[in-house]
């Protein structure tokens, strides 16, 4: 008696864009915020690096300022990457949604499953990254982690700045999450929201929101409180700090 021939699982194969053209001018005039030191390297390297530590990352697109892809090639060139990891650089637009676009375009056919990483993110653990593919590969088509506030939020009726603003409505806390990046999508269903809610001039704060207003469904995995995004010059001192620990636990 012969056994039944097993279905073969499905092949999977995950890029992570990471748009890295924008200049940051939150942290103060100089170079983009993409390329700041972070100990001693700059904030995009540490990123490509968490990307690239992720065993089901096959490739890294970085989506360079549109004339700065020769300048961020060869800086790639001189840190040490995984090599199983394949790295290619293409140059952005200008507008984030430009930049993703440009990174989709440039992916491989092969490629089922994208995730869309914030070069200011440099320091999210591999085991976040592994969480958002996991849930891609569950069948997932669009996965975010995130993390529960510690602050109760407000909405308010946006005055001028420095204007006392009057409150609208306290959301309860509970409900809501701040979300993280990498984000994970189908490819086909990222695409189709590049090309309907991008084109059509509606845009998002983020990706999984484009997702969203097809009438996809978004689900949640735990984030994890080191993938903050480093926006201002004390974001910087607290990146430092949780370099400088897990430096001296040989945890990096």
């Amino acid at each position: 008696m012969y056994d039944e021939p097993r279905p073969e699982r499905p092949t999977h194969r995950t890029a992570a864009v990471i748009p890295a053209a924008g200049r940051g001018v939150r942290l103060g005039p100089g170079a983009p915020k993409a390329l700041r030191s972070l100990g001693g390297t700059p904030m995009l390297i540490h990123a490509v690096r968490a990307m690239a530590r992720s065993r089901a990352v096959s490739l890294v697109v970085v989506v360079a300022p549109p004339d700065g892809a020769a300048e961020v090639r060869n800086l790639l060139d001189e840190h040490a990457l995984p090599e199983r990891t394949d790295i290619l650089v293409v140059p952005g637009g200008d507008t984030r949604q430009e930049s993703v676009r440009a990174g989709l375009n440039a992916l491989p056919a092969d490629i089922t499953a994208v995730l869309i990483h914030d070069a200011a993110r440099p320091l999210v653990p591999v085991d976040t990254v592994d969480a958002v593919v996991e849930a891609i590969r569950d069948g997932a088509p669009a996965v975010v982690p995130a993390m529960p506030l510690a602050d109760t939020v407000k909405e308010v009726e946006p005055g001028r700045p420095g204007e006392a603003e009057p409150v609208v409505a306290t959301p309860e806390r509970a409900r809501l999450r701040a979300v993280q990046t990498p984000q994970g999508f189908d490819r086909a269903t990222l695409v189709r929201a590049h090309d309907t809610i991008a084109v059509n001039g509606e845009g998002a704060t983020d990706d999984a929101g484009m997702v969203e207003k097809l009438g996809v469904p978004v689900v949640l995995v735990p984030g994890h409180e080191e993938a903050f995004k480093v926006t201002r010059p004390l974001d910087l001192v607290l990146a430092e700090a949780v370099l400088a620990r897990r430096r001296a636990t040989d945890a990096y």
